[in-house]
């Protein structure tokens, strides 16, 4: 590379990065993004993992967050290739007696189903569904005081909640078992206060905006945020593996979507010691072991409605999973995991050739493990699909040390840039006046690790380069994101 002085330069291109780096340009800076692996997008990618013509999701799926992101919807993304798909049904999480709960379209048609619980169903999410327009920027923000306080303070009281604690208010299996399922998302024990908080945003955003597919992978979210990017004059740098601040040409400032880890081996002899010794004791938390399978035929669940679902939960009970999550977050492995599938082929015809299709999937691990999961994840699907295994052709399989290798910001396997419990929820990475800022004057983190947190929405980088341009530039944005 040249010494060519940029404005900003973006480490990482993953929705993070791609969203923060766009933030900048559209201010009109010079930047430059940095992406270590010849392709971009980070977990946004696809790839013929199996066999050729079966177009596999290497990390992230669903994308419940995408379409109805804050800062993405406001991109002509469609003008830029991509396409979304909407499946017949959002989600379905299936029992052993061949039943199923479902997340539908609308609050009414999903409460509907859940039989005794119906009332309790649009007690909650009716009002949610009403608000979202009006809290959506502030949930997906660093913590701050609101727009609208009374709105916020309501979701809040619920989403502060652990998922165990909130499902008391549920009577029957069904919506007991699709609650828990969205709350498993979390990536932590259901007895963890907040935990209810992603339970909550999944199925309100299922709701509003539904659970979208892209056609052709997820590489494609990818690909139209950066040629968008690059149609506003950025410039993209792949095959450019940064190690430390050396690496890079000069500039005003640097945004890094990276995780705490990988930030203090770049730029750690910047910090502060105070800085220093907070991104140290950041917590990782649990893994996930994922396969993808190229198949013969769709998968013969039991319950009809998981085969008109784009997603599938599969655990069975609250109490058992539950007990999945506890059991791996102690360290160990379940012999009943939660497993959560993706069937996108069911939807997108570009996925597979004509007839066959592709699943996806995965289930918690331990941080790190590196035990093979694929016979006990296949036989939980055999659980709820009694042929599934006949109808595999070819599969591929990553545990957590192959996981991270794929992508460097999943630390041992974390897909979620962290654990975002209570104690990381708001201090994410570090406990400052701005989550994004670090010691060093200019550099910035705009991570998944750094409010909101994961999901494929972009706020992350969007509010970090709304900080740096702030900070740097003497630049206030005086609009904001459209909302919901």
């Amino acid at each position: 590379m040249n010494n060519t002085e940029y404005d900003a330069i973006v480490v990482g291109s993953g929705p993070n990065g791609l969203a923060a780096a766009i933030t900048l340009r559209q201010e009109g800076l010079a930047v430059l993004l940095i992406e270590g692996k010849d392709v971009i997008g980070g977990g946004l990618t696809s790839a013929e993992f199996t066999l050729p013509g079966f177009v596999h999701d290497v990390c992230s799926a669903i994308h419940p967050l995408a379409l109805g992101s804050p800062f993405f919807e406001t991109l002509p993304l469609s003008d830029h290739g991509l396409i979304y798909i909407q499946p017949d049904l959002a989600a379905a999480h299936p029992f052993d007696d061949g039943t199923a709960a479902v997340l539908a379209s609308s609050v009414e048609e999903t409460a509907r189903l859940l039989g005794a619980d119906e009332q309790t169903y649009l007690d909650v999410f009716s009002p949610l569904v009403r608000d979202w327009p009006l809290i959506a920027s502030d949930v997906l923000s660093p913590l701050h005081f609101p727009e609208h306080p009374i709105a916020m303070a309501q979701f809040g009281l619920k989403a502060l909640t652990s998922a165990s604690y909130f499902a008391k208010r549920f009577k029957t299996k069904e919506a007991k078992g699709l609650w828990a399922g969205m709350a498993a998302h979390a990536i932590q024990p259901l007895s963890n206060l907040s935990t209810s908080a992603v339970a909550l945003v999944l199925m309100t955003a299922g709701h509003i905006k539904g659970w979208p597919i892209p056609q052709g992978g997820s590489k494609e979210i990818a690909n139209s945020l950066a040629s968008y990017f690059i149609s506003l004059g950025g410039r993209i740098q792949t095959g450019q593996f940064v190690k430390s601040l050396n690496d890079l040409p000069s500039a005003k400032t640097v945004l890094f979507d990276v995780t705490p880890k990988q930030l203090l081996q770049i730029a750690g002899h910047k910090f502060s010691s105070l800085y220093k010794w907070q991104l140290e004791r950041y917590r990782y938390g649990m893994g996930v072991f994922k396969i993808d399978w190229a198949l013969n035929g769709p998968i013969p669940f039991t319950a009809l409605e998981a085969r008109k679902a784009g997603t599938v939960h599969l655990g069975n009970t609250i109490e058992e999973i539950s007990l999945s999550e506890k059991l791996t977050w102690q360290g160990q492995h379940s012999e009943k995991p939660y497993v959560l599938l993706a069937q996108q082929s069911l939807f997108d015809d570009t996925r597979a050739p004509e007839g066959k299709h592709t699943a996806w999937a995965y289930c918690h691990v331990p941080n790190g493990s590196t035990k093979d999961m694929t016979a006990i994840i296949e036989q939980q699907v055999e659980r709820f699909a009694p042929g599934f295994k006949e109808l595999i052709l070819a599969k591929h399989s990553m545990n957590t040390a192959e996981v991270e290798a794929y992508n460097p910001n999943y630390i041992g396997g974390d897909i979620n840039g962290g654990v975002i419990d209570l104690g990381q929820l708001f201090t994410r990475p570090a406990l400052r006046r701005s989550p994004y800022r670090t010691s060093a004057k200019g550099l910035y983190i705009c991570s998944s690790s750094s409010p909101p947190g994961g999901g494929v929405h972009g706020m992350c980088g969007y509010h970090a380069a709304r900080q740096a341009l702030i900070d740097i530039f003497s630049i206030e944005l005086t609009h904001k994101p459209h909302k919901i």
